[in-house]
């Protein structure tokens, strides 16, 4: 009688752990995705401001990009250990054809834009397709003027 007690007693960690462990893994990926995703946006919030001081009053080159085009180039290029997608959008504050004087330039406005997609992705069990639905995004907006390089507005 004390001996069928026992393995009913040891089987009933082994269905426990059955039950627990998937909660646990899918737990871990949850929190994994967090981490990434919180490191990215620190690295994204840091290198954004200077990548558009530097590149958005004047870009680099021989003017066929735009100062968008080789801002998002630059923050791809500083934001390579991570599997995120960017994206630069150039907003001016008033449209200079619409002024008297067409020579004065308005400050400008980058949105940067950071997508992550959480791991995993693609990924199909038997058919089933396994991963998250949705991209955590980020936004960082930096307005410059053009008129006083490296100065933030």
């Amino acid at each position: 009688m004390v001996a069928h007690l026992m393995r009913e007693g040891t089987a009933q960690a082994t269905v426990e752990m059955a039950i627990v462990a998937p909660v646990l893994i899918v737990l871990a990926i949850i929190v994994y995705n967090v981490m990434v995703f919180t490191s990215a946006v620190a690295r994204f919030d840091r290198v954004a401001p200077d990548i558009v001081i530097a590149h958005g009053v004047s870009p680099a080159g021989d003017g066929k990009e735009g100062a968008a085009d080789v801002i998002a180039a630059q923050l791809r290029e500083a934001m390579e250990g991570y599997e995120v997608e960017i994206e630069v959008v150039c907003e001016q504050e008033e449209d200079p054809s619409t002024t008297i004087l067409t020579l004065i330039v308005s400050p400008r406005t980058y949105r940067c834009t950071m997508r992550y997609a959480p791991w995993p992705t693609g990924i199909s069990i038997a058919g089933v397709p396994i991963g998250a639905p949705l991209a955590l995004t980020h936004e960082r907006a930096v307005a410059v003027d053009p008129w006083r390089p490296g100065v933030i507005v």
